[in-house]
């Protein structure tokens, strides 16, 4: 049986990524969303075709043989953005871990490299795949060579063959370079012959065979207009025809050897951490079961779990709790039905003096436990402490222990770590390498386990609590971190109140507006059409309707979002495409997964807030993800409103901070312009605007502030003119220039960044105003785009964790002064810089002082803070 050659198209495809996905990045502000897009693509052709051998090309720089022989080949095409050139080295680095060979050389182009590769592998007796999502390929078609071409981005494929090619062109494969020659190929600048387009070119081909046909034969060829511009640019034909054809003789060795395929799973899985693609393990798991490449012996322990000790009388489990008592101290861990905030413990293993017993739910003593927890004497040493607090308020008590979390000890040491597995811990702190059985998916829920890992907290505590304390991380640790669990488990228990009546009315509704829309949409299009291919809108919109071309992909017209808000206004179907969208996404999105989350028993949603997730220090939540829901549109609204106050509360509260990360920026850069704007309560982003626009305040438009604003906003994320060009609609020139022109009206601000990004250079890391630190291992990198994006991380880690910080101090003032003041409102949420609390009438007004005391009070700043505190029936109501 034949091997199985894939040659990949790297430049062609990293391109289409990009394109096709939206910016996406990971919590340290990483762009990702190309290497996410050809990684799957990559994992797609491994499950799908299986391939014996493998190999990627890549592009050599601009100057080609091609560019020597004309040099206004590609001419004017942009700058390859900043957001894509630093993803390049990233998809290097991870095929090289994947054991897959790139290859790139001078003068040659990757189409080059993927026909002479093609060349010599069918001759060899290789059934060879060519994929890209560049048409040109085609001309590489052969008995033993086929081509997988992209479609819709990159997650539909195309295969084309002889047949194919006949079928779709009535082209053969050579006459594709036939063809490019007549018609020229306005992405790659080759100039053709003008009029002559692919209908005509593919008319004549069909009837003269071949280009020098076509010109040997120009008198038999119909249309005057033709004729003359085949005389008058025969030798433009001829260049062009040279210029699409792809060498297929380069001086390259086709070894099998070379081209197999041999991960490094180390690698692979660091890197996969590193990108946050967390399904992509399992996939690579299940393509390479056990691969691995060899490396350095190291001293391994494999753990023997053996069963525990069981404290099960009531007897037992008090002389453990005196045992404590008198240590003033111990470590445990918590075993729970499920990792939700409402889960029951179901058993608990203890470590007091040397001692490890495991405490099952069913114990005769099991009350004695909480007695135990209740005990404010002791400190109390654990892993994922909010398991312990949530279990506590499910029983009516409140844990008082003081306590310390190595799961959020380690997550501050190393806050870009994917997850902090126990094990993985022991073996990073305490040196201890250990093998845990496997194959059994619920070992960490098992007694044998719970005890091990008891046993091992204690020395784990002490090696974070010094390292901690040598990071300057302790005080973070002790007074933000720590106390924020005790917040956290509160709002998780008390959940929000979903409306359900309302929520299925709501999809009901929304249901039959969706069929409505449909019908108007059918009938302002003059037929019926399926609303979701992209190839039908695009015929409707603009062969059909004659509506302006805004944006062309390679195959075929865009009908993104961003195309169809440019249409806005021109044409009712416009109107109705964007509308149906909307409420499309409204209901499978958000309508259709809530529904599912409401808990049965107290008719409210109970999210997970994660505290050891982002690198920045902000909070996430999970199970519904709060964070997502759009803030400032009409879907986010009529989210909103499904979330009421409970039984006994009457109003929601929404808490929110004003601009919270350009206030801690004015405070840290000490820039006079903008602690001035902040002083004197000034339109930050109207005076922005003023600044770099050069007008007065009063003369400052709508447009010009939005304007402003995302620059400001911009400026704290360390944007390129790239992707501010993007977010305002303007060119790459002037999104430039805008950021410029800030930076000299905001030297203060310049020189903040110039300092922050200095230091980062000399120390490694930066930190934030509350000692948080982030670690850049890249700052010194040797490689242009790495360096580049760990200097941007500099800039804005210390802003954003500042904030992060802040409303967690925030979140714990108003808890504490919630419960010091024995009030029955209480919070619920927390999404970005915003607190919702459910409160009762009679305690309206005293909670709005409190939060809003609280809020602004938290720390204090060269700038004030100001919080903003709205009341409603629902969410909405109070934004």
């Amino acid at each position: 049986m034949p091997q199985r050659f894939i040659i990949i198209d790297g430049s062609s495809l990293v391109h289409r990524a990009f394109h096709a996905l939206p910016m996406l990045r990971t919590a340290d502000g990483l762009y990702t969303n190309a290497v996410y897009g050809f990684t799957t693509m990559l994992v797609k052709l491994l499950t799908d075709y299986k391939p014996d051998l493998l190999a990627v090309a890549f592009d050599k720089g601009r100057v080609t043989f091609r560019t020597e022989t004309y040099q206004q080949y590609k001419a004017g095409r942009q700058a390859t953005p900043g957001e894509l050139s630093e993803q390049f080295p990233l998809i290097r680095e991870l095929l090289d871990a994947f054991g897959i060979t790139t290859i790139e050389e001078k003068g040659y182009e990757a189409d080059d490299i993927l026909g002479t590769l093609a060349e010599k592998a069918s001759k060899q007796g290789c059934e060879v795949l060519i994929v890209t999502g560049d048409r040109d390929a085609l001309q590489l078609i052969g008995p033993e060579t086929k081509v997988l071409l992209t479609k819709k981005g990159i997650s539909e494929m195309e295969t084309m063959d002889t047949a194919a090619l006949k079928e779709k062109y009535g082209l053969t494969p050579s006459q594709i370079i036939d063809m490019k020659g007549l018609m020229g190929d306005t992405s790659d600048n080759i100039p053709g012959v003008p009029g002559i387009g692919e209908k005509t070119a593919i008319k004549l081909l069909a009837q003269f065979g071949s280009m020098e046909n076509v010109l040997a034969n120009i008198d038999r060829v119909s249309g005057k207009k033709v004729q003359e511009n085949l005389r008058q640019y025969a030798e433009q034909a001829i260049l062009s025809k040279h210029l699409a054809t792809i060498v297929c003789d380069m001086s390259l060795e086709f070894i099998p050897e070379i081209f197999r395929i041999n991960p490094n799973r180390e690698i692979v899985k660091e890197l996969f951490t590193k990108f946050e693609f967390k399904n992509m393990l399992t996939k690579f798991d299940v393509l390479f079961p056990g691969s691995g490449q060899a490396s350095d012996p190291v001293e391994t322990k494999t753990l023997e779990l053996t069963p525990p000790i069981i404290a099960a009388s009531r007897a037992e489990v008090e002389a453990v709790y005196m045992e404590a008592k008198q240590a003033g101290h111990l470590c445990c861990y918590p075993l729970t039905a499920d990792h939700s905030p409402l889960a029951s413990l179901t058993g608990l293993a203890v470590t007091c003096i040397g001692k490890t017993v495991y405490i099952p739910a069913e114990a005769e003593g099991w009350c004695v436990v909480f007695d135990l927890l209740a005990d404010s004497g002791i400190t109390l040493a654990t892993y994922d402490a909010k398991r312990l607090y949530n279990a506590c308020r499910l029983r009516g008590t409140v844990l008082r222990c003081s306590v310390a979390d190595t799961l959020i000890a380690a997550y501050l040491l190393d806050p870009t770590a994917a997850a902090y597995p126990l094990d993985v811990l022991v073996e990073k702190y305490l040196g201890q390498t250990i093998i845990l059985p496997v194959g059994d998916k619920n070992l960490t829920t098992k007694p044998e386990y719970a005890a091990w890992a008891s046993s091992n907290i204690e020395q784990l505590r002490d090696a974070l609590s010094c390292k901690l304390a040598d990071a300057g991380l302790d005080k973070l640790f002790e007074q933000v971190e720590m106390p924020l669990i005790e917040s956290l488990s509160a709002m998780e228990v008390a959940g929000i109140k979903v409306d359900r009546e309302y929520l299925k009315e709501m999809a009901v509704s929304i249901a039959g507006k969706v069929d409505l829309l449909l019908e108007e949409i059918y009938l302002l299009a003059g037929e019926e059409f399926n609303v979701n291919s992209t190839k039908q809108l695009g015929v409707i919109l603009f062969e059909k309707l004659k509506l302006p071309i805004i944006k062309k992909t390679k195959t075929g017209y865009s009908t993104d979002a961003e195309v169809l808000e440019k249409l806005a206004g021109q044409n009712p179907l416009i109107d109705k495409l964007l509308e149906y969208r909307m409420l499309t996404k409204l209901k499978s999105t958000y309508l259709d997964g809530l529904e599912t989350l409401i808990h049965a028993e107290t008719g409210r949603i109970h999210t997970t807030f994660n505290q050891t997730v982002t690198a920045t220090g902000r909070l996430s939540s999970s199970e519904p993800n709060l964070q997502n829901i759009p803030i400032r549109s009409d879907i986010g609204r009529r989210i909103r409103e499904l979330f009421i106050p409970g039984d006994g509360y009457e109003y929601i509260m929404s808490a929110d901070y004003s601009q919270i990360e350009l206030r801690v920026l004015a405070h840290m850069a000490g820039d006079a312009s903008l602690l001035e704007a902040f002083r004197h309560n000034q339109d930050i982003h109207t005076k922005t605007a003023a600044e770099v626009f050069g007008v007065a305040m009063e003369e400052v438009t709508p447009e010009l502030r939005a304007r402003a604003k995302a620059v400001n906003f911009g400026i704290v994320y360390g944007i390129s003119d790239y992707g501010l060009s993007r977010d305002i609609g303007v060119s790459r020139k002037e999104a430039g220039y805008y950021i410029d022109s800030y930076f000299a009206k905001y030297q203060g601000v310049k020189r903040y960044i110039d300092e922050v990004v200095a230091g980062a250079h000399q120390d490694g890391y930066v930190t934030t105003l509350f000692g948080r630190r982030r670690h850049l291992p890249d700052i010194n990198s040797s490689n242009f785009n790495q360096r580049s994006f760990a200097e941007r991380t500099a800039m804005n880690t210390p802003i954003q964790g500042a904030a992060a910080d802040i409303i967690k101090i925030a979140m714990n003032h108003v808890y504490r002064a919630l419960t010091e003041a024995g009030l029955k409102s209480r919070l619920l949420l927390q999404v970005h810089d915003e607190l919702v609390l459910e409160v009762t009438a009679d305690e309206l007004e005293r909670v709005a002082v409190l939060v809003k005391e609280s809020m602004e009070q938290a720390v204090e700043l060269a700038v004030p803070l100001l919080a903003e505190v709205k009341t409603g029936r629902n969410w909405a109501k109070a934004k």
